[in-house]
């Protein structure tokens, strides 16, 4: 049989359930007769709550319950959002105003959630938001992504929340001094919102038992447990946690929210079951935003081009609090991939954090290394028209070499294996380098401006390296998978289905696979970072070991010698025996024998270091002269993901990152007005992609393998989205006869660039 881990294509065992109706989300399995939760919002991006009177609202006809901030204090939970902070370049730590559940004494975004209603019906909750009394006292608005302006918290008086730093300052500045050619850019990163097809939701149900079942839209179950354990005050024991199918993440469902923690309490509280499901502008209004950022770049090249030292400094907007990881993504998770695939003699890199009157910022697809890449490619490009080289050319020369490996990068990083040179010349061979000249000019002759992109990539495959998987053989004939990630449209079930079949014999229709609850596993890392192959099939590779240990000891009175494992033809094999059991078979042995002990195995395995896959994407672009329309014509890829676990999930994960990245680059923009209210919370409003707007993309697998995991695979998840964006602008930028402009590539944006010049900056509402 051929194994897993050797390219095989497989189909997707989810699809048939998800496709025709059968998966069962938040909304689907909620108690019968539960109670709808309705959020009251900070209609003000600032204000001083001077009344918050919700007496008429619990007597309007159908309301079980109103809750405020003072009621959850009353109720004993005054615990806040958790969160990280950052490290400041000075040994501080980063800024660490409270975040309250529920808005206390003020709001700080249009969005905040201020109180909640609890009724039979949403109909009731929406009657009882609506009686309530919110007065307020408006307070000046700060947007701008610059230290400065009126406070929004105390602890952070010039709103800048950490102000963080990596490498040697003194020797990049002395190198940048003394190169050839000193060159500097500034880089803007729009704001997105992640728009995940299913909206957060959750339910929260006390037990008779007085256990809590809590069950929400995520990306792992664990965390979240133990962020309702504290601020609830409850046994993390006394706590159930349950992700059901998850309509996309992204990211964004990966963190913990108030509102998880307010219906929790009101569950409690009430005696009943309390659900809630995020209407579409609710979820625009609240869900962690992603980017938003402005880099300074500076580069010293010397006389042949070589890239003796970088420069990043770049400002990122928080959004209105800490969110989990906020303070992170844009300093420690930038900084892994900032020096990308160049042999950079000397790096730094600082970023600022930025506390405005917006929603939340956090992770969103890649998570700051997109970020880093999009600023490093850019910048390659605008360097490579300053210096009048070649950007293909000028990238080959500063590659680390094929022979370089391992390569301890400037930021830290240890890059365990690569071959950038033969990624690129296998990418340059698809994408018909050699033939744009007779595309473009045949595009000119129809009005369209044409223009060519190149963007090499290095992603970091990041989150928690230890993983648990467990069996347990059931008395159905059944072999039931337990893993600690959690599947939001990547095909888990499929991917870890067959590793467990293929290593082990049982045919895969007889697993079952079991994901998302704190109570059947014991512990699990969730999924983000692009962590989840990795991790999780060696976790099951750990499982198969000891499953296997023990079958053969298990075996060797019955089959009377030492016993060996057959993984080729999935039996068990002993030399004094014509037996060949296989793994079902000597489950049931083990039952009839009263070994219960035999019928679960657990592993927890910890990767000792990450992975870091890596490609190149190649963009062909034509602008419309006379409307600045943007139409993305040609899209090609060669990865290096090291071993492909499964081909078919794998370009399926490559072709949703370009999608999001096509999103970003060409149509998605977070617009704000100056008071802070959000103008793009439709999809009137909100532009996102849509097919016509996504190319054929074509995808070649370039593998080095890794040495980071038994499997030699690299993560795939984020790769087309920290690859895509940079691609994509650097062919508009090509087509616009190498002028610099910022993403949205709108088509307003375009036609004036066409006749005006560029535009400054990325984030003017248009």
């Amino acid at each position: 049989m051929d194994k897993f881990g050797k390219a095989q294509a497989a189909g997707r065992l989810e699809d048939n359930r998800l496709l025709t109706g059968a998966g069962r989300y938040v909304d689907d399995i909620a108690p019968a007769g539960a109670l709808r939760a309705y959020f009251l919002r900070a209609p003000v991006a600032h204000g001083e709550i001077t009344e918050l009177d919700v007496s008429e609202a619990r007597d309007v006809p159908g309301v079980a319950g109103v809750f405020t901030a003072a009621d959850l204090a009353a109720g004993g939970v005054t615990e806040a959002m958790g969160f990280s902070v950052a490290k400041n370049r000075d040994g501080s730590r980063g800024a660490a105003p409270r975040r309250p559940l529920l808005a206390e004494g003020r709001m700080r975004f249009v969005g905040e959630p201020v109180a909640m209603v609890v009724a039979s019906s949403m109909e009731a909750a929406k009657d009882g938001a609506e009686a309530i009394a919110l007065d307020y006292d408006e307070l000046p608005v700060h947007l701008a992504l610059e230290v400065g302006g009126e406070a929004i918290h105390p602890e952070a008086p010039a709103n800048l929340a950490f102000d963080w730093g990596k490498g040697d300052a003194a020797a990049v500045e002395a190198a940048l001094g003394k190169a050839a050619h000193r060159l500097s850019y500034r880089i803007s990163d729009n704001r997105v919102i992640c728009n995940p097809m299913e909206t957060r939701a959750a339910w929260a149900e006390m037990g008779a038992d007085g256990r809590l079942t809590f069950c929400f839209g995520g990306q792992g179950v664990w965390d979240q447990k133990a962020h309702l354990a504290r601020t609830l005050g409850m046994a993390p024991e006394d706590i159930r946690v349950l992700n059901p199918d998850v309509g996309g993440g992204f990211g964004t469902k990966a963190f913990d929210y108030p509102e998880y923690h307010a219906i929790a309490f009101a569950a409690r509280a009430l005696g009943r079951p309390v659900r809630w499901m995020a209407e579409r502008g609710e979820g625009m209004l609240s869900d962690n935003a992603g980017r938003d950022l402005v880099t300074d770049v500076e580069m010293g090249f010397d006389a042949d081009h070589r890239l003796v030292a970088y420069r990043v400094e770049n400002t990122c907007n928080l959004g209105a609090y800490n969110s989990a990881h906020g303070q992170f993504i844009q300093s420690e998770l930038f900084a892994k991939v900032y020096p990308g695939v160049y042999d950079i003699a000397v790096g730094y890199l600082g970023a600022k954090g930025i506390y405005t009157n917006t929603t939340p910022v956090d992770a969103y697809r890649g998570a700051g290394r997109p970020e880093a890449i999009y600023v490093l490619e850019r910048a390659m490009d605008y360097a490579a028209r300053d210096l009048g080289a070649d950007a293909w050319a000028l990238r080959r020369r500063n590659f680390i070499g094929a022979d370089a490996f391992p390569y301890r990068s400037v930021a830290g990083e240890t890059y365990d294996c690569g071959d950038f040179h033969r990624v690129l010349a296998r990418v340059e061979e698809a994408a018909d380098r050699g033939g744009f000249a007779a595309r473009r000019a045949l595009s000119e002759a129809a009005g369209f401006a044409r223009g060519l992109g190149l963007a090499f990539y290095i992603e970091s495959i990041l989150g928690d390296p230890s993983e648990t998987a467990a069996f347990e053989f059931e008395a159905d004939g059944t072999l039931s998978l337990f893993v600690g990630t959690q599947s939001g449209g990547q095909a888990h079930e499929t991917v870890f289905s067959r590793v467990l079949a293929e290593r082990t014999g049982v045919p895969v229709e007889k697993i079952n696979f079991v994901q998302g609850d704190s109570d059947r596993i014991a512990s699990g890392g969730g999924t983000g970072g692009s962590r989840s192959g990795t991790v999780q099939a060696t976790a099951v590779l750990g499982a198969v070991d000891k499953l296997v240990a023990a079958f053969a000891a298990f075996l060797e009175a019955p089959l009377g010698g030492a016993v060996t494992w057959d993984e080729e033809a999935g039996v068990f094999r002993a030399e004094a025996s014509n037996q060949t059991p296989g793994m079902l078979e000597v489950a049931e042995m083990a039952r009839a024998a009263g070994r219960e002990d035999l019928l679960r195995h657990e592993a927890r395995i910890t990767l000792q270091a990450r992975s870091f896959p890596n490609g190149a994407h190649v963009a062909e672009v034509e602008v419309d002269r006379e409307t600045g329309v943007l139409r993305v014509d040609r899209y090609t890829i060669a990865d290096d993901f090291g071993n492909l676990m499964n081909p078919v999930v794998v370009t399926g994960q490559v072709h949703g990152g370009v999608a999001q990245a096509i999103g970003q680059a060409v149509t998605e923009q977070v617009v704000y007005d100056a008071d802070g209210q959000l103008l793009s919370a439709s999809f009137m409003d909100y532009a996102m992609p849509r097919a016509d707007d996504v190319p054929m993309i074509e995808f070649h697998s370039v593998p080095v393998p890794t040495t980071m995991n038994p499997l030699g695979m690299k993560g795939c998840g984020e790769a087309g989205t920290v690859g895509g964006l940079a691609a994509i602008a650097n062919a508009v930028s090509d087509a616009l006869d190498g002028r610099a402009i910022d993403m949205p590539f709108t088509p307003h944006r375009l036609w004036s660039a066409l006749r005006d010049g560029p535009q400054e900056g990325g984030f003017e509402a248009e």
